[in-house]
């Protein structure tokens, strides 16, 4: 199902069919270096991934991380969509662009558009981001985004030190 449309791309559900490249997104250098390892390496986890978290979000909160597509030619090129963390007080935005699309515009004009979806038809009026403090490239979307750096946080207790942006 397609959920909203920019100039360029097309953010839309993952289905299993999304399954290979899912595994290609979530083992790229920039994914491992900045989200991790997810433990996402073959189509059957991929596939699982999908049914399991994505969809099962999209059902239970309205919402999920969605597949950017390349509008002309149908090509899959990230994820961009919203989160809803237990450890967060705030639903929070996350992207990812394969690396050899990055540096065209394409996560800003996606992750935008996603804050003004979650603002203007679900309703959401705050929305958070978290991110790396070596992601110099993420932080500066977000605040290009019109969030700012609030404080560092954990989401486990024994888990990485990440920045929180509102």
């Amino acid at each position: 199902m397609k959920i909203l449309e920019t100039s360029r791309l097309v953010l839309r559900e993952f289905t299993v069919e999304d399954a290979a490249f899912l595994v290609s997104l979530m083992n790229s250098s920039t994914w491992m270096e900045f989200i991790g390892n997810t433990a996402v390496h073959t189509i059957d986890h991929a596939e699982q991934y999908i049914v399991k978290g994505l969809q099962h979000s999209y059902t239970t909160h309205g919402f999920g991380l969605w597949l950017v597509e390349n509008k002309l030619s149908k090509e899959p090129i990230g994820m961009c969509g919203l989160l809803h963390r237990e450890s967060l007080e705030y639903i929070d935005i996350g992207f990812a662009i394969l690396p050899q699309f990055q540096g065209y515009g394409f996560a800003f004009e996606i992750a935008a558009s996603t804050m003004i979806f979650a603002k203007h038809i679900l309703g959401i009026e705050t929305i958070a981001a978290i991110t790396k403090s070596n992601n110099i490239r993420s932080k500066a979307l977000l605040e290009k985004l019109g969030l700012s750096y609030q404080k560092n946080i954990r989401l486990k207790p024994d888990g990485e030190e990440l920045q929180l942006y509102l």
